[in-house]
């Protein structure tokens, strides 16, 4: 089961809707943390669930290629694999193609490559992919494409925008003559609008029911990205999900919900726990600075995390540079908290009607907390304890509370 509604908003503009998948409804704009292993890094699916995660992201390749498919088959499918009842998103693998670099042969075939854990050949083809992910029993599952590299010619965007074209015909094909997986086409063209608007608009005519944005986020700037995406979004049918792949920043998010984007996946609020970066309503911490040594205050007075409930930055600061495994799973909690909030608020904002205000108020603290927090002495954790940060005189009351 798959369907898509919309509740408000249309076109290029902000938006919300209902996801539903045979593992639950999920509400968008949505942020799906990254389990690209069948598992998010330091967290349970328990901590996700508290969490209020409604969808994760796992990851074709690198579960092909451990423990494989078929083992994950046999032992009920990817959700009872892990112990996740909720919907899963598993990524074709296309982004760890471009990553492979000198390990892998890109053909009209597929993919020749040889593993990054023990150098063994292995083909992966369009066909392949779709079926091995109906073997992990994904909810969304992703068309392989050719992901370019930035920066690149024309030329070459042209032709890796071509062959992820032909793959996706083919991709189809596999889910409609044997295999019923919910597949998502991926639009690709680099940072070249006439490619990408050539790529989004054959890939409708073929009917997917979501589309994404892909190789964005691989080198080129900002400004660039979101050109892109004010490109793409509008050619896309309103009444299928937009996934930009791979982002992003909180600042990222906002900026693509603002363009008509419904879905995202980023390792950022994990990868930086592990770090030692919190994410804030005031602006980002590095919790090994000195200036928490004493600090008995939690990471944001206003999340309801089991992290700030419980632990002050003191501990946390004093976890972390022990290298406890505990600093992990803390932080990372609070991280993945910070996100789920910050789109339940951009949810809110859009249905109450204030999202450019939100919008407004979430650049001007997270630029400001930023330069604060590099100054000497920054006041950036100061201001948390005073009041005010990003979500300070926005009115974003959300029916999920």
């Amino acid at each position: 089961m798959f369907s898509f509604t919309l509740e408000t908003g249309a076109g290029d503009g902000p938006r919300c809707g209902r996801l539903e998948t045979d593992h639950g409804t999920v509400e968008t704009p949505l942020f799906m943390p990254v389990g690209t292993q069948g598992a998010v890094k330091a967290l349970s699916p328990e901590d996700l669930l508290s969490l209020r995660v409604g969808m994760i992201l796992a990851n074709t390749y690198h579960l092909y290629l451990r423990p494989g498919h078929r083992i994950i088959e046999r032992l009920g499918g990817l959700h009872r694999f892990m112990g996740w009842t909720g919907p899963i998103l598993t990524d074709s693998g296309g982004y760890q193609v471009l990553s492979l670099g000198a390990l892998r042969r890109i053909s009209e075939e597929g993919v020749l490559f040889r593993s990054h854990l023990d150098g063994a050949p292995h083909m992966l083809t369009p066909e392949d992919v779709v079926r091995i992910q109906n073997a992990l029993g994904s909810d969304i599952g992703m068309v392989l494409d050719e992901c370019i590299g930035f920066p690149c010619t024309h030329g070459e965007a042209w032709e890796a925008m071509e062959r992820t074209l032909r793959w996706a015909k083919r991709s189809l094909k596999v889910v409609r003559e044997e295999v019923p997986v919910t597949l998502f086409a991926i639009v690709q063209g680099g940072v070249y609008a006439d490619l990408r608007r050539a790529c989004a608009e054959e890939l409708c005519g073929m009917d997917f029911p979501g589309y994404a944005l892909g190789g964005l986020g691989v080198g080129e700037t900002k400004e660039k990205t979101f050109e892109t995406v004010e490109t793409v979004t509008p050619l896309l049918p309103p009444q299928s999900p937009r996934y930009l792949m791979g982002m992003g920043t909180p600042l990222d998010l906002v900026e693509a919900v603002a363009r008509g984007v419904d879905m995202f996946d980023c390792v950022l609020p994990t990868r930086n726990g592990r770090n030692g970066t919190l994410f804030t309503r005031f602006g980002k911490i590095q919790i090994r600075n000195s200036r928490y040594a004493d600090d008995d205050g939690p990471i944001d007075p206003e999340c309801g995390c089991y992290t700030c409930r419980n632990f002050s930055r003191a501990y946390l600061r004093h976890l972390f540079l022990s290298r406890e495994l505990l600093a992990y799973r803390l932080n990372s909690i609070h991280n993945v908290r910070f996100y789920q909030d910050l789109m339940e608020r951009m949810r809110g904002a859009i249905r109450a009607g204030t999202f450019p205000e939100f919008r407004r108020n979430l650049m001007e603290n997270l630029e400001r907390s930023e330069e604060e927090e590099e100054a000497p002495g920054g006041q950036g954790a100061q201001r948390s304890r005073n009041g005010g940060g990003l979500w300070q005189g926005v009115h974003t009351r959300s029916a999920e509370g």
